[in-house]
């Protein structure tokens, strides 16, 4: 490995080595630890040239697309089942990975708020202060949906 104005740079041979790795199925930093890099050095050379980083993106994808038909191929087989059970989680956690019992789902904070709502409309005589109420809940269901969509769990392994 040689440097460039004080930074690593990684030689045409273990940027191959590395995309080799990736392409395996094996994360970053066991690619820089089996060229003899920092993490960082990847991504960093990835940052300056996007060819490497193109190459990068798709030794990754060649990995996952690989083990994905792994786990197709095996989830057609009856006695596999799990295999599917456990694409079906990762694919979809909202609606198939299991829970911790002290998990709330963005579904029963919503039926948790429209029954909150019930009891307010039903216990507040002055029909102006439901509305306003009614109105503020709406408006913090609303902001609470925005904020807190499902998002993809990251490989803490990438940058």
């Amino acid at each position: 490995m040689s440097k460039r104005g004080g930074r690593p740079v990684l030689d045409a041979y273990k940027r191959r080595e590395i995309l080799a790795i990736l392409s395996m199925g094996c994360s970053r930093r066991t690619a820089a630890r089996y060229v003899g890099c920092a993490h960082a050095t990847i991504q960093n050379t990835a940052v300056r040239d996007p060819e490497f980083a193109e190459q990068l993106a798709r030794a990754e994808s060649k990995a996952e697309v690989g083990y994905m038909k792994s786990i197709q191929k095996a989830a057609g087989k009856e006695q596999y089942w799990r295999a599917a059970a456990w694409a079906l989680e990762r694919r979809n956690p909202e609606e198939f990975a299991p829970r911790r019992p002290d998990v709330v789902t963005l579904d029963q904070i919503t039926r948790l708020l429209a029954e909150l709502a019930d009891v307010i409309v039903e216990e507040t005589p002055v029909a102006e202060y439901r509305k306003n109420i009614l109105k503020r809940m709406e408006a913090l269901a609303a902001a609470f949906h925005r904020t807190h969509k499902p998002q993809a769990v990251e490989d803490e392994d990438q940058p």
